[in-house]
């Protein structure tokens, strides 16, 4: 019998487009170590191994409903199909996801930013089972992108649909959750690849970068068409995290500010010098920033981030009444509460972060099991 299946694409069309209680349930069958790494957000969410859903007589007793669809979910698309199978003979309406959680974690949704006078398109690419955002800004016959991940299709695509030409493409520091487009990206067109030095350095081993890139400081301007972004230093999650501000309409925060959180300080071992960066940058931030300021970030921990365009902002001004590091209002707490708060992050980040610097090669399949999971660069 065909084993019904849907994509990854249309999983998250159908979950954004039918809310409770018409959304599909999730039926995860992997082990549950995987599942922590992250899952697929549904109001109706089951972790169970296959080799306890098969000996099932009967599904429903893992709390599923057979009067709502059911998507079964593997790492790969495979260990999910004979559990679809044995849901469907039981009466659900069930389908495996294509590709499995693997195929999840490397989809994208483009996401339309509204209301920025100063572009003509501003897109939000948003690499939904990450919690990752890159962004295509476009005026006047220019392109830049910023923060990709290493799925360039999404910004291909963007850029022969607009036709601009691609003046650059921007990292907002280093990554370490998953493996930058970049270099690759402006190489294929010719365009500058800009980092700032201060990333351009292992932070784990002192080792300088073997990529090509162009120095981006804080001061300079990035001009895309007639539009200029301002391009601000400011360190704390690593020593050169940068913000590109359109001005005080907008700002691609990378992973400096979040909707809820700050940029972890902790990912190098020198917490408490990073975390006294952090809040120098905060208050710089405080300082120049207009409350309508709209925060673009590169990063995002749930749905309640969204706006209701789909697309994860939030004012600068109003983001304290959600964002407990900004609320923070002296030194010694701020430092207290990151402290507290510190601690072990995914071992895979050195290699990720490696990689980035051109320090090391990856092959698909290992970059695969580096990325698993949903990012973990906020403090919480």
């Amino acid at each position: 019998m065909p084993i019904p299946e849907l994509s990854a694409a249309e999983l998250m069309a159908a979950l954004e487009m039918h809310p409770e209680p018409a959304a599909p349930q999730v039926l995860d069958v992997r082990a549950p170590a995987r599942a922590a790494l992250g899952h697929i957000e549904s109001p109706v969410y089951v972790n169970a191994p296959g080799s306890r859903v098969l000996p099932l007589p009967d599904a429903a007793v893992l709390g599923l409903d057979r009067l709502r669809p059911v998507v079964v979910v593997c790492d790969r698309g495979m260990s999910s199909r004979p559990v679809t199978q044995l849901l469907v003979s039981q009466g659900f309406d069930a389908r495996s996801l294509a590709g499995g959680m693997l195929g999840w974690m490397l989809a994208t949704v483009r996401r339309p930013v509204p209301g920025v006078a100063a572009l003509d398109r501003l897109v939000q690419v948003d690499r939904v089972g990450k919690g990752a955002l890159g962004y295509f800004a476009a005026r006047g016959g220019d392109a830049l992108v910023v923060d990709p991940a290493r799925d360039l299709a999404p910004y291909e695509e963007l850029l022969a649909e607009s036709g601009a030409r691609l003046v650059g493409v921007v990292d907002t520091h280093c990554h370490a959750d998953y493996l930058s487009g970049g270099p690759a990206l402006a190489a294929a067109h010719g365009a500058p690849y800009f980092l700032h030095p201060a990333d351009a350095i292992d932070p784990y081993a002192g080792r300088p970068a073997r990529i090509a890139f162009e120095p981006l400081e804080g001061g300079a301007e990035i001009a895309v068409g007639d539009a200029r972004f301002a391009v601000e230093h400011l360190p704390g999650h690593t020593e050169g995290s940068v913000v590109l501000r359109l001005g005080q309409e907008l700002a691609l925060t990378g992973d400096f500010l979040f909707v809820e959180s700050v940029g972890r300080p902790d990912l190098a071992g020198r917490t408490a010098a990073w975390s006294e960066l952090l809040w120098r940058s905060l208050e710089r931030a405080r300082a120049a920033w207009s409350p309508d300021l709209r925060i673009l970030p590169a990063h995002y921990s749930c749905e309640r981030e969204r706006q209701p365009s789909r697309v994860v902002e939030g004012r600068f001004g109003g983001l304290a009444a959600r964002n407990p590091p900004l609320a923070i209002t002296e030194a010694p707490e701020f430092a207290a509460w990151i402290a507290s708060r510190s601690g072990a992050f995914p071992e895979e980040y050195r290699s990720i972060k490696q990689a980035n610097l051109g320090l090391g090669t990856v092959s698909s399949e290992l970059a695969d099991e580096l990325e698993a999971g949903r990012n973990q660069c906020a403090i919480s």
